[in-house]
């Protein structure tokens, strides 16, 4: 910071702590940070609503978007930056009036003490004249011989009153010379105060303008900011017009990749329903073949008993009967209850559920649940299962880089969960995978514009919110 600089900030700072205006400052500096972080949540969210469509698209919305909300936050800090500029004209203003003030009471006084030497001169020549023709009379010549040679009563008492009349006026002038000096250095007294004080205002008043100048500087900076933020807005507007035609393709786009993956995970649902239907099936056998086979087992031993009991002597002890079968053991729930894919506490930027489409408030669903995650950061399963899908972005839509799932049979429900926009992959096609274990890595693969997870979880065949999942929370 030069000095110039340190200079004006300083002055500044105190006419604003003076006036008041300094805390007013601080709260809407405070205001205009926070409504800064909002508006970079708001954006997130829009990020998220967004996925799916043109990359240039999206980009092109959001810098409009984020353009709209900085106008306003430029605009408080020119209305701050313009009273910061009247604040300190109106100091640098007072503080000229106070140095004129003072400039013109230090020549009021020059001139009284130049009229003071003035008339001290005129006394002191006035005194010494006097001063002189006493001593040119001799010693005869005194106040006590001029009323002594009077010549008669009349001519005494007129010599007395006027010796007296001689000395009066002579202890007056005496007296208006020490006035006139004491006069004098007051007043130079006061000439030295008033001169300390114009060298104080002239630098405060150099500190003024500086002040002022910077102020003006930084206003002029907030008003071509403004003026070039409205500029930009302007042609993010046109430009946006041109994407308008696309929308409506691309939000079929989305319904068309969002149809081919309900397909998909259908498909899944079903085989997993084919499957336990082949299980129940050969189960149903075996324990029919099993049952059979007991019966038979059961009725050679009911003959051979009949046959021994027909051998055996009258007081032998029947044989003991045979043993109950054990009882089947419980079928597995395929693991514990679903995880997220990043650890806790995360920030879900766009939650499971209807969406408005921002640009022309078409309505869809969102079947995922978007998380804040940086790139690169790594992704794991929600649960025990096996991996059925490893897509990678090119030729899978909006998807980009994607990983499904088969959690199998949790608590009576069948489960499958994807993971869209990774950056590469940790698994293979067909692989087991263990709850909590690494699929892929967070990416911006496929129609995002930002890094983010975003996680799908489907229930016998709908997709639901895996926020109601007791596994997941937010806070832990």
């Amino acid at each position: 910071m030069t000095y110039r600089t340190r200079v004006g900030a300083v002055v500044l700072a105190a006419v604003l702590l003076v006036t008041g205006a300094g805390v007013a400052q601080a709260d809407n500096l405070e205001d205009l940070q926070s409504q800064r972080e909002a508006n970079k949540t708001e954006q997130e969210r829009l990020s998220s609503e967004l996925e799916g469509t043109d990359a240039s698209l999206q980009t092109v919305y959001l810098e409009l978007t984020r353009l709209e909300g900085e106008i306003p936050i430029a605009q408080a800090e020119l209305d701050q930056a313009e009273e910061d500029l009247a604040a300190a004209e109106r100091h640098q203003t007072s503080v000229t009036d106070r140095l004129t003030v003072a400039e013109t009471e230090a020549g009021t006084l020059t001139i009284e003490i130049e009229d003071s030497k003035t008339q001290i001169a005129s006394t002191e020549d006035g005194i010494g004249e006097l001063a002189r023709s006493t001593h040119r009379g001799g010693d005869g010549f005194t106040a006590l011989r001029v009323v002594l040679d009077a010549n008669s009563p009349e001519e005494f008492a007129t010599r007395t009153s006027a010796v007296n009349s001689a000395m009066r006026s002579q202890g007056q002038v005496l007296d208006e010379l020490e006035t006139t000096a004491a006069t004098q250095r007051n007043s130079q007294s006061r000439l030295d105060a008033v001169n300390v004080r114009i060298g104080e205002l002239k630098i405060e008043a150099d500190e003024a303008v500086v002040a002022a100048d910077d102020a003006r500087v930084d206003a002029q900076s907030h008003r071509d900011e403004l003026a070039s933020l409205k500029e930009q807005e302007g042609a993010k507007k046109t430009e946006l017009e041109g994407y308008k035609d696309s929308i409506e393709v691309q939000q079929q786009e989305i319904a068309a990749d969002n149809a081919t993956l309900d397909a998909e995970i259908q498909a899944i649902f079903e085989a997993q329903a084919a499957e336990r239907a082949r299980q129940a099936e050969e189960k149903r056998k075996a324990d029919e073949a099993a049952a059979a086979e007991a019966a038979a087992a059961a009725e050679a031993e009911r003959q051979r008993q009949a046959e021994a009991a027909a051998n055996r002597p009258t007081n032998a002890p029947a044989p003991a009967p045979a043993p109950a079968p054990a009882p089947a053991p419980p079928a597995s729930t395929g693991g514990s209850g679903l995880i997220p894919p990043v650890p806790a506490p995360f920030h879900v930027t766009s939650p499971f559920g209807m969406r408005i489409y921002p640009m022309n408030g078409g309505r869809y669903m969102h079947n995922g649940t978007d998380i804040r995650s940086a790139c690169g950061n790594a992704q794991v399963s929600a649960g025990n299962g096996t991996v059925v899908g490893v897509r990678p972005a090119r030729g899978n839509g909006t998807h980009g880089n994607q990983v499904l799932i088969d959690h199998g049979v949790i608590n009576g429900d069948s489960y499958v969960s994807v993971y869209n926009h990774l950056s590469r992959f940790a698994v293979s096609n067909g692989q087991s995978i263990s709850q909590g274990a690494v699929l892929g890595y967070t990416g911006m693969t496929g129609a995002v514009t930002g890094c983010h997870v975003h996680v799908e979880v489907w229930r016998n065949g709908t997709p639901i919110n895996p926020e109601n999942l007791p596994g997941w929370n937010r806070s832990n």
